[in-house]
C-alpha cells in the first residue's frame, strides 16, 4: 500500500464524519473516528483467534491475571484480546441494545485496550450518538472496512492512523497545537537528530528514541519511519509520556497497531511522575508547550532541586514559574547515554525565550552557562513564523548532543532558516506557512534536505540567494543572505560588571533643606509604634513625638549657628554637627543620623568624595551602571578602553562581578535595510490617499469627499 492508498484509505475512514454533522462540531469528530479505527483494526486482528481465545479462557479464567494474560495473547499473536461473543458486525444484529452492547464489547479487551478507551472518554460518545441515532449508521460503516493484516499490514496501518490524526489535528486548528506538531517540522527534527548518524545501516542495530511531551506520538512514528527507511532491519524501542488523557490515548492505539511495545507510552507528568527515572536514551525529541508554568509541580521540582542538585534533573537552576521549557531540556539532558556508552542526541522546539530570557545569574542564563560549558549544544536552527497551528511566535530548534563530531568541539552552529518556506493553499488556525517537502508535495522545492544540508556542512557564513521584494521597484529580485554562522561556545558567554562611581554631597542648614526633614522614613518612624496594646502604643507614639522635637530644635540651633554655610566635604560637615550637637546634649542614633544626612545633602559633583570608615570612597547608587564584557575579553582592558575616559572617577565592584550566557540570534543575523527615497514614500502616501478618496466616493455616492 504506497503513500496515496494510506491517504485515500485514511481520507475514506474521515468520510464517515458526514454522518456526524450537526450534533458534532468539526473538531469533534476525531473523538468518534480514532476510537473506532482503533476497534476496528483490533477485530480484525483478533478475529482469526477469536474462537480459540473464548475456547481457552473458562480454563485459565481462575488464575493469576498476569498468567491469564500471557497464555491470552500468546494465542492472539498480539498484546491484547477479547473475551466478549460479539464483535463489530455482530453488533449491529441488535440495533435495539447497541449502546450497551458496543460498551460490553469494549469492556471484553484486555486491560490494556479498555484504559485506551476510558482515556477517549468513548463511552461519553457512545451515549451521545446513541441519544442522536448516529450509533447504528456510524458502526455500520466502520464494520463494512477491512482493516484484516492481510490487506493492511501493521506498517501501513500505521500510515493511515497517523493521517487520520493529523487531518483530526488541522480540523481542530487552535487545539491542535497543544498535542500537534507540523509534520514538517517533525521531518526536519528527525533529520536533523540522525543524519550524522553512521551505525544505522548496521545489521540489528538497537536504537531507544524518546518523547518526555509525546502528544500523539508523531515524533516517534516519524524517527521510527526514518531509522526503518534506512535499514530493515533496525530495532528501533519508542518510549514516550504524555498527561493529555486523550493524546496519550492516541500514541498508546498508534502503538499497538503498529505492534509496537505500547506499555512504554505511559500516562502522567513527566516532571513529578518520571516512569522513566533509571532509562537512559540514545535520542530524544520533543516539542513541549511553549510558555507554560510550572506551578503545579512546583514544590516537587523545588524539593527535587534542593535535595538531588545535579544528581538530579534540575540542578542548573528553576526558570520563571511562566515558562517551564528550560525544565523539560534539563529532564532530556539528565537521560544522556554517557559518551562511552554511545552518547545521545537531543532536538527540541523552543520559541524564543531560552535564548535570552534572564540576565548575569539568573537561573535561565545558569542553565545556558551549563549546557554550554559542557560542550552540549551542537546548533540553534530559527524557523519560518506561522508554522504551527496554534502560534504566530518564533521558534527555534535546538541540537544537542554529548559526542560531538571532533570538528563540532567547542563550537555552536546558528542556522537562520527563517526564509525556508512556502505558502500554505489553505491556512490551518495561525498555520500559514509550511517547509517545503517534495515528498509531500512534487511541485515544492526540498527546504528540508536544504537546511539538513546547511547542518550537515557545518559552514561559518554559508549563503543562499531568495526571491524578495524591492522596496523601492516592488518587484521580484534575488538576494543573497547568510544562513550559516558558526561560533566558539565562549562567544555566548560575558562578564556583567558593576561599575561604581563616589558618592559626592554637599550640606547646608536652610529652613527650606531642614524641612525636608519631614519627609524622611527614618525620621517620620519616630512617632509610630507596632504596640498592640493602646495605652502602650499612644506612650510610644508620644515619646517619639517629643524626640521629632529634640532633633528639630538641634537643626534650628546649628541653622542659626551655620545656616549661610554651603559644606562641600561630608566630614567637615559631621565634625560641625557633632560639635553643636555635644553642647546641646543630644546624641542622634545612625538611623537619625542617616535621616539627617539624606534631607541636608544634595549631590554635587565638584563637592569632596564620602567615604567609609576605611578611607574608601563611598558608591552612588544612583550613578551606579552595568556594562556586558564579552567573556573573550579582559574586563580590565576593556574597562580602560570603554568607562574611564568617560568617568576618570569610576571603578569596578568586583564582588558583584557575574558571568552570563545568551545566544542573541537575531543580532547575529541583523540584516541593515537602508530607509526608502523620500520621493517613493510621498509617491505611496498620494496612492494610498487616492484609494480611499476613491473608497469614500463609493459609500457617500459623491465625487466630494466628506471632511
Amino acid at each position: 500500500m504506497n503513500t496515496e492508498t494510506h491517504s485515500r484509505l485514511a481520507s475514506f475512514v474521515w468520510s464517515i464524519c458526514n454522518l456526524l454533522r450537526g450534533p458534532y462540531k468539526r473538531n469533534e469528530y476525531r473523538k468518534v473516528i480514532l476510537p473506532l479505527t482503533v476497534l476496528r483494526r483490533f477485530d480484525c486482528l483478533l478475529a482469526p483467534t477469536k474462537a480459540r481465545v473464548l475456547a481457552e479462557y473458562p480454563k485459565i479464567e481462575r488464575k493469576p491475571e498476569t498468567v491469564v494474560r500471557s497464555l491470552l495473547e500468546k494465542i492472539t499473536g498480539r498484546p491484547f484480546y477479547n473475551l466478549s461473543k460479539l464483535d463489530l458486525p455482530r453488533l449491529l444484529d441488535d440495533p435495539n441494545h447497541l449502546a450497551p452492547n458496543l460498551n460490553a464489547y469494549i469492556n471484553g479487551f484486555s486491560k490494556n485496550v479498555r484504559e485506551i478507551m476510558e482515556r477517549f472518554a468513548f463511552d461519553q460518545q457512545i451515549a451521545k450518538m446513541a441519544e442522536k441515532n448516529l450509533l447504528y449508521e456510524v458502526l455500520k460503516k466502520f464494520a463494512a472496512i477491512d482493516l484484516s493484516p492481510e490487506r493492511v499490514d501493521n506498517v501501513q496501518m500505521g500510515y493511515v492512523f497517523e493521517e487520520l490524526i493529523r487531518i483530526g489535528a488541522e480540523q481542530s486548528n487552535e487545539e491542535a497545537g497543544e498535542h500537534f506538531t507540523p509534520r514538517e517540522v517533525i521531518k526536519l527534527m528527525v533529520n536533523l537528530l540522525l543524519s550524522p548518524e553512521r551505525d544505522l545501516r548496521k545489521s540489528h542495530v538497537v536504537k531507544t528514541i524518546y518523547d518526555p511531551a509525546c502528544g500523539t506520538g508523531g515524533m516517534l512514528s516519524v524517527a521510527e519511519q526514518y531509522i526503518r527507511a534506512l535499514n530493515a532491519e533496525v530495532n528501533p524501542h519508542l518510549f514516550g509520556q504524555d498527561w493529555n488523557d486523550e493524546s496519550w490515548a492516541v500514541c498508546k492505539s498508534d502503538m499497538l497497531i503498529k505492534g509496537e511495545n505500547a506499555d512504554n507510552i505511559v500516562l502522567g507528568d513527566s516532571f513529578t511522575q518520571d516512569d522513566f527515572k533509571d532509562h537512559t536514551f540514545d535520542y530524544m525529541l520533543a516539542n513541549p508547550p511553549f510558555g507554560v508554568e510550572w506551578k503545579q509541580q512546583q514544590k516537587f521540582i523545588e524539593r527535587e532541586a534542593e535535595t538531588l542538585g545535579y544528581k538530579g534533573r534540575f540542578g542548573a537552576g528553576l526558570p520563571r514559574i511562566n515558562d517551564g521549557s528550560l525544565l523539560f531540556l534539563q529532564h532530556m539532558l539528565s537521560k544522556m547515554r554517557a559518551p562511552q556508552d554511545g552518547g545521545s542526541r537531543i532536538g527540541i522546539v523552543f520559541n524564543g525565550s531560552p535564548l535570552f530570557t534572564g540576565d548575569a545569574g539568573s537561573s535561565e542564563s545558569n542553565i545556558r552557562q551549563w549546557i554550554i560549558e559542557n560542550d552540549w549544544l551542537e546548533a540553534i536552527i530559527a524557523l519560518p513564523d506561522q508554522l504551527f497551528y496554534n502560534t504566530s511566535i518564533a521558534t527555534y530548534l535546538w541540537m544537542l548532543t554529548n559526542r560531538k563530531e571532533p570538528r563540532r568541539k567547542g563550537k555552536i552552529q546558528l542556522i537562520d532558516a527563517r526564509r525556508f518556506f512556502v505558502k500554505m493553499p489553505k491556512s490551518l488556525g495561525n498555520k500559514r506557512n509550511k517547509i517545503g517537502d517534495p515528498a509531500d508535495r512534487p511541485s515544492e522545492p526540498d527546504q528540508i534536505g536544504d537546511i539538513t544540508r546547511l547542518f550537515g556542512n557545518f559552514q561559518d557564513r554559508e549563503t543562499r540567494t531568495f526571491t524578495e521584494e524591492d522596496p523601492i521597484t516592488k518587484q521580484p529580485v534575488g538576494k543573497v543572505r547568510i544562513v550559516s554562522k558558526v561560533f566558539d561556545n565562549r562567544d555566548f558567554g560575558f562578564h556583567k560588571i558593576t561599575v561604581e562611581r563616589p558618592l559626592r554631597l554637599n550640606f547646608q542648614t536652610t529652613a527650606e533643606w531642614i524641612a525636608r526633614l519631614e519627609t524622611e522614613r527614618g525620621f517620620i518612624n519616630l512617632a509610630t509604634s507596632s504596640k498592640k496594646n493602646e495605652k502602650a502604643r499612644l506612650e510610644e507614639i508620644e515619646a517619639g513625638q517629643r524626640r521629632q522635637d529634640e532633633i528639630r530644635k538641634f537643626l534650628a540651633r546649628f541653622a542659626e549657628m551655620h545656616g549661610a554655610t554651603l559644606y562641600k566635604d561630608r566630614e567637615v560637615f559631621l565634625t560641625a554637627l557633632r560639635e553643636v550637637a555635644r553642647a546641646a546634649s543630644v546624641r542622634l542614633s545612625a538611623s537619625e543620623l542617616k535621616a539627617v544626612l539624606s534631607a541636608l545633602g544634595e549631590r554635587d559633583e565638584t563637592a569632596e568624595i564620602c567615604r567609609d570608615r576605611n578611607g574608601n570612597p563611598e558608591p552612588d547608587p544612583e550613578l551606579r551602571d552595568m556594562e556586558t564584557v564579552p567573556l573573550k575579553e579582559s574586563i580590565a582592558e576593556y574597562f580602560k578602553r570603554e568607562v574611564l575616559p568617560h568617568v576618570p572617577d569610576a571603578w569596578i565592584d568586583e564582588s558583584k562581578t557575574k558571568i552570563g550566557y545568551e545566544i542573541p540570534f537575531n543580532r547575529h543575523f541583523y540584516v541593515y535595510e537602508p530607509p526608502r527615497p523620500l520621493e517613493v514614500i510621498e509617491a505611496d502616501i498620494k496612492t494610498l490617499e487616492r484609494e480611499i478618496m476613491g473608497l469614500l466616493a463609493e459609500v457617500t455616492g459623491s465625487n466630494e469627499v466628506p471632511r
